[in-house]
């Protein structure tokens, strides 16, 4: 089919008299973007239905078989149940515990993509009527040649302005839909079927994050793929408390913006402080450097019990439900934002700003649903301006005297520490405050997550996790640190002068550290990973929650990664993309490599652009603190392109990895397009989605999982350098796989070479040449994109 002609029709009508009456303003705009100057061929799969991509799917999934970790034997779904599944039992309707655990893995990701696809027409919406339907998308101007590189090639569109992304938006707004129908009682039976629709949820995934954050960009003026995206601040130490404080958490920014526009108009931007907790803040820093990031999701009850804030202002995602109580605790005024997230409170959305500050002030109500970000806007600065002169005494940390005492009240039941995802030693360090020794208290601080699960199970009703906190209060001051706030896309430019060497292995790699700060042992492992990474000369991206957790932390000079490394998608480079939905700007690198490097056509292909990315990018996406639904459809998205996802222990939370077997050779053929022969590439990369016990584990992991099949013998010698360093300083050992990935001679490291020909010559080892690899059998690529 060839491209149609671009037709668009705007019509103004300032007054009409007709047969309906007086008609004033009416503004009508007819056509549809359909792309006469884009000279892509048209793909086989624009938008594509639940089994377009289902021979590509099951083609990953027959290297990557799901291993299930049921985290429960029944299933509780319908009124059948609960139905017994373990063994060779069946559900009354029939389903099967794989097939059971896959559907599970479905929900979530229904669930994550249903959120940043939600959001993600908020924003457009939101974004229309700030800057016009007509507003260009510009995620960097001559910097961006494909600005939309997963909505062209999923969708064959190429989005010019926001009115364009709606298309796109009921389109992926259908599909989930109908993925949901699929996990209905006495729908989908087989396990593999499931899993294909994961995959497909995880697409969907991506193209609404796509979508929200170029419709933000776009409006609200975020830095445009800017390698020198502002520093700003971060960390509670960084917070005047002075000053009327206003917190905002979530990840819809409306709110934010409405903040501090208000504040701008008013003069009155050196008088508040503007803190955020999770995505809302880093997009708050994005709009205006002047806001301030306190930290990730696990920051919500360390910060807010704090008393600084003077006035808590929530939208949606990622918020704690009990918000509202903690807020109560403190005497803050909480204002709700989200249809999604009313927490019962009254709609004071259709009162005047007047009445509504009055009421908070007063104390009437404890908190307001207002849906219009505007008039929520101007209510938070003006309630935190009235209030926080009488607020001041709440600002105080709970004394040592009250630590002694509190803490001698536990029994040593030991039900907290049973209670704790991450096993703290909560008892011990409760005995040593009671003594009047507070410093094994406080060195809980750094591995608590913030989840209060330790508070629920006491029955002293001791507020653990606050003397936690209040014992680290020296340490909190400190935190004091920078973020580079969120750039946005990649360049072309910066993709042109990677592609050759990370398509020949000799950038080693492209490590996406993204997700939820779920950490084992705190995020000075994540950051401790990525500054290792980058000096060992991988590019290493980030965003969200992670991307806070990376800039937490110092060397020894006081510099933060972000200080230390430059924020430019290139070698040694630390890049945060942004919040959650900036995501997409990952995925959407590694796909421009196949289009701005390769010029492979994006237009709706596919199965062709995985297969590219899969066989000869290497990446891998790395959620260390993988919590929440969004972060399984995340990684989903990722799954669909063929890029490997390593999770940190509570990753095994979600039910199923997909895990290569290196030993079945027959699994690791591919077929080479020089010589039209299936020939044997190695399990490169060995696993889709796996977790990892430990950081030491993962660094190791990850490191073998950038390595593919068309790497040239310098760039395979590179990743084996790396692979083997890291596996003797963090395991000891020089890993037994290490065969599997010499192809020829010329791939053995130099330094290496006596050791690991040694090594070679206890095996079976022989030569085996180095493919043209593609999964896609006998498949022929697509013609290049004219220039």
């Amino acid at each position: 089919m060839l491209p149609l002609t671009e037709k668009k029709i705007a019509l103004t009508i300032k007054e009409m008299e007709s047969g309906l009456g007086r008609i004033r303003d009416l503004s009508i705009s007819i056509g549809k973007l359909s792309a006469a100057d884009w000279t892509e061929f048209e793909g086989p799969t624009q938008y594509p239905s639940l089994t377009a991509l289902r021979t590509w799917d099951r083609t990953l999934l027959s290297r990557y078989k799901p291993f299930y970790m049921p985290f429960c034997d029944l299933c509780c779904l319908c009124t059948y149940g609960k139905c017994d599944l373990t063994g060779t039992k069946k559900g009354a309707c029939g389903i099967t515990m794989p097939a059971q655990q896959s559907r599970t893995v479905l929900l979530s990701a229904c669930i994550g993509a249903a959120t940043h696809t939600s959001h993600a027409r908020e924003l457009v919406t939101y974004a229309i009527k700030k800057a016009g339907r007509d507003c260009p998308i510009n995620p960097g101007g001559n910097a961006i040649g494909v600005e939309a590189p997963i909505i062209r090639l999923v969708c064959g569109e190429k989005p010019e302005i926001l009115a364009d992304l709606e298309t796109v938006l009921d389109y992926c707004e259908s599909q989930i839909t109908a993925l949901l129908a699929v996990t209905h009682t006495g729908q989908e039976g087989d396990p593999l079927d499931f899993e294909s629709k994961v995959l497909h949820a995880g697409m969907i995934d991506h193209v609404g994050m796509e979508v929200a954050d170029l419709a933000q960009i776009s409006a609200l003026g975020y830095p445009k793929a800017d390698p020198d995206a502002p520093l700003v601040a971060l960390g509670m130490g960084t917070v005047d408390t002075t000053k009327p404080v206003i917190l905002v958490i979530g990840h819809n920014v409306p709110p934010s913006v409405a903040i501090i526009d208000y504040l701008h108009n008013e003069n009155l931007s050196d008088h508040v402080e503007v803190t955020g907790i999770c995505c809302t803040s880093i997009d708050a820093t994005r709009y205006s450097p002047r806001a301030k990031i306190i930290g990730p999701i696990s920051w919500q009850l360390r910060y807010i019990r704090s008393g600084i804030p003077d006035v808590i202002v929530v939208d949606e995602q990622c918020i704690r439900t009990d918000a509202l109580a903690e807020a109560e605790a403190i005497h803050a005024p909480f204002i709700a934002t989200s249809e999604k997230n009313c927490l019962g409170l009254p709609d004071r959305t259709n009162d005047t700003a007047d009445a509504i500050v009055t009421d908070l002030v007063g104390g009437k109500l404890a908190g307001v649903l207002i849906l219009d970000p505007e008039k929520a806007g101007e209510v938070a600065v003006r309630v935190a301006r009235t209030v926080a002169p009488a607020r001041k005494n709440v600002r105080a940390s709970t004394d040592p005297a009250t630590i002694l005492e509190q803490a001698a009240a536990c029994t040593q039941c030991r039900l907290c520490q049973r209670a704790c995802p991450n096993d703290l030693k909560i008892p011990q360090a409760m005995k040593a405050a009671g003594a009047g020794d507070r410093s094994l208290l406080a060195g809980l601080y750094e591995a608590c997550v913030g989840c209060g699960k330790c508070e629920q199970a006491c029955t002293k009703k001791i507020p653990v996790h606050s003397l936690i906190v209040a014992a680290a209060a020296e340490r909190i001051k400190n935190e004091k640190f920078v973020i580079r706030t969120g750039r946005g896309a990649i360049q072309d430019i910066e993709i042109r002068n990677v592609g050759g060497p990370i398509v020949l292995g000799e950038i080693p790699g492209v490590i996406g550290f993204v997700g939820c700060a779920n950490y084992a042992n705190g995020g000075k492992e994540v950051a401790e990973m990525s500054v290792e990474f980058a000096k060992r000369r991988y590019i290493v991206c980030t965003s969200g929650c992670t991307a806070m957790s990376i800039g937490m932390y110092r060397d020894e000079e006081g510099k933060t990664p972000y200080e230390q490394f430059p924020g430019s998608f290139s070698a040694g480079g630390i890049v945060n993309v942004g919040s959650c939905v900036a995501n997409a700007h990952i995925a959407g690198a590694t796909i421009k490599i196949a289009s701005v490097f390769a010029r492979r056509n994006l237009r709706g292909n596919y199965a062709e652009i995985a297969d590219y990315v899969h066989n000869r990018v290497g990446a891998v996406g790395v959620a260390w603190g993988a919590m929440s639904q969004k972060a399984a459809a995340i990684a989903a998205g990722f799954w669909r392109l063929g890029i490997p996802v390593v999770v940190g222990p509570h990753g095994t939370k979600y039910r199923r990895m997909l895990l290569g077997r290196a030993d079945h050779d027959a699994d690791w053929y591919v077929h080479d397009q020089r010589t039209g022969e299936d020939v044997y590439a190695g399990p490169a990369p060995e696993h889709l989605f796996v977790a990892a016990e430990t950081k030491e584990e993962a660094m190791v992991l990850i490191a073998k999982l950038c390595m593919r099949p068309n790497d040239t013998t310098r760039g395979r010698a590179m990743k084996l350098t790396h692979y083997i360093d890291l596996s003797q300083r963090n395991l000891g050992t020089i890993p037994d796989d290490i065969p599997r990935y010499v192809r020829t001679t010329a791939d053995i490291p130099v330094t290496l070479k006596g050791e690991i020909t040694r090594i070679l010559a206890q095996s079976d080892w022989k030569e085996r040449p180095i493919p043209d690899p593609t999964l896609l059998s006998r498949h022929k690529p697509s013609p290049p994109k004219e220039r």
